[in-house]
């Protein structure tokens, strides 16, 4: 298409939020990428005005857990894979997320675990939707590995040269430590979430901490070995101490998903990994585990990026609560889900509004109550929300 004809877009009238600041003005999309930032309001014929709402790149999101929410509703309720994947596509959409990694987990943490189940049919659908341009969100993976898991590593094994698969991280979910230090608060997510009794729990408990010693050092350096071959980014999880972050330094990790203390948050920084926290910890005002508050990472300058977790709005609701409540600069705090979290999966033609950038771009509003509210989604310059 030569650059007489028609663009793709002309989006006028906007708040535009570039990554050193903000312009009134307008954006214009041609050929699914931003081709021009201006000041000022148009009246180009097809021009759509924005009212004076936000214009914010698509969100980047690399750790959630929604699609397995729709795959398993209820307890021993196993949904059709498509249908669960479609409902949780349009879900993540709606709340501004145009590139999602869906965390998929490699080795559950109960015996009979229903994730190693759900594991590869979730893979092989999501590669199906996408290539048959079914999805509203540009998807991929995130290979959540279990590394305590016997299965860990055959569970892995047939997606070592899967190009779906951008993130990898190297999870250690045994009670005690990390997430869950506190074994009462650990009870209470166990017994809500799965119904266990006190003695299953218990047995629980020390089935874990048994297939810890057996497998996890073994299975995280085998894996890590694995990642770094394939030249993808890997992960921790729950980084609680200085020697957690050590240990990921010295594997090749690049990132801190969720570190539980502001000791490891700044150990992080200092090795070089990235810090990523979940945006229910924001908008909740701290962790529901007890550990250390997002919102205290952001004032001591040691976050990177939000991720959605378990709560998709809360990404984006979470960006303006940085904003609004810890004191970062509105373009600084929406650069945690959109420039940020691309750059540390080396996706780096989308997350801002710049010439020659996927046109990945969000119009918001703002309700009352300070509430972000998502009123267009465009994913390469096309309408899918």
């Amino acid at each position: 298409m030569s650059t007489s004809e028609a663009p793709d877009a002309i989006l006028t009238n906007a708040r535009i939020i570039l990554a050193d600041g903000e312009v009134h003005g307008t954006v214009t999309v041609r050929n699914g990428k931003i081709e021009d930032i201006s000041e000022g309001r148009t009246a180009a014929p097809g021009a759509v005005d924005f009212d004076g709402d936000y214009l914010i790149a698509g969100l980047v999101e690399l750790h959630t857990d929604n699609l397995e929410k729709h795959l398993i509703p209820r307890p021993k309720v196993h949904w059709p894979v498509m249908s669960a994947l479609l409902a949780h596509d349009a879900q993540v959409t709606a709340a501004g997320i145009t590139t999602v990694l869906d965390a998929v987990a490699v080795g559950g943490t109960l015996r009979d675990d229903a994730r190693d189940k759900i594991l590869m049919e979730s893979a092989n659908a999501i590669r199906e939707a996408s290539e048959h341009d079914m999805l509203r969100a540009n998807h991929f993976l995130h290979m959540r590995c279990e590394v305590g898991n016997p299965n860990a590593l055959a569970l892995f094994e047939p997606f070592k040269e899967d190009s779906l698969v951008r993130l990898v991280s190297l999870m250690d979910h045994t009670p005690g430590q990390r997430q869950f230090v506190d074994l009462s608060k650990l009870k209470i997510y166990y017994t809500g979430k799965h119904a266990m009794s006190d003695a299953e729990f218990d047995a629980m408990v020390e089935d874990r901490k048994k297939n810890q010693v057996l497998y996890s050092d073994k299975h995280r350096r085998t894996i890590a070995a694995a990642c770094r071959e394939m030249g993808v980014v890997i992960a921790s999880h729950d980084d609680a101490t200085v020697d957690h972050v050590d240990e990921a330094h010295e594997l090749g990790l690049t990132i801190s998903e969720f570190p539980t203390t502001m000791e490891a948050a700044h150990h992080a920084r200092k090795k070089g990994l990235a810090n990523i926290m979940g945006g229910p910890n924001v908008v909740r005002g701290g962790s529901h585990s007890g550990n250390v508050s997002a919102g205290e990472l952001a004032e001591a300058g040691v976050l990177d990026a939000l991720s959605s977790d378990y709560v998709p709005a809360s990404m984006l609701h979470g960006a303006f609560m940085l904003h609004e409540k810890h004191g970062l600069p509105l373009p600084k705090a929406l650069a945690t889900v959109t420039a940020n979290p691309a750059h540390m999966v080396g996706l780096d033609d989308r997350g801002e509004i710049l010439p020659g950038k996927r046109a990945d771009l969000i119009r918001v509003r703002q309700a009352k109550d300070g509430t972000p509210v998502v009123r267009k989604v465009m994913r390469a310059g096309t309408r899918v929300t």
